[in-house]
């Protein structure tokens, strides 16, 4: 099984940026332990961060015939991006939402997403175990 974790603009800045909301861990950290647990499942992990919409997109896109499943942290882009959503309904592949915070806790434009109604699930507000969450629930769902 092979599963594609995205990131979006700023988790790059993960560790640095405001850990009172996004913690201390980097992405490496976390890209190295998820790979880790999902190896330990039998599950090939690629990572994938872009600072960049159309980068993004282009990654879903050339994924439709290797990948089995999505997990996708589109940050920003979450709240603005119709490009990266029908990149992902067109891709037909399987994804999971997920959110380091809570994002309906927080300020009224980031309760808003153009990924959720088409997700097969959404993980929020646990911190990077959201990462791990996430993981779960795809491979649950793709068994």
């Amino acid at each position: 099984m092979n599963i594609l974790l995205i990131n979006g603009p700023n988790l790059n800045l993960l560790g640095t940026r405001e850990p009172e909301i996004y913690g201390r861990k980097s992405l490496n950290d976390i890209e190295k332990n998820l790979t880790k647990v999902a190896k330990e499942k039998g599950v090939n992990l690629e990572c994938f961060q872009s600072n960049h919409e159309g980068e993004i997109v282009d990654k879903i896109q050339d994924s439709v015939k290797s990948i089995h499943g999505i997990l996708i942290n589109a940050g920003a882009f979450t709240h603005t991006s119709i490009a990266i959503r029908d990149a992902l309904v067109g891709s037909k592949i399987p994804f999971v939402e997920l959110h380091i915070s809570n994002i309906f806790s927080r300020e009224e434009f980031r309760k808003e997403s153009f990924l959720t109604d088409k997700a097969i699930g959404i993980i929020s507000g646990f911190g990077i175990t959201s990462y791990f969450l996430a993981l779960e629930g795809i491979i649950e769902f793709l068994d």
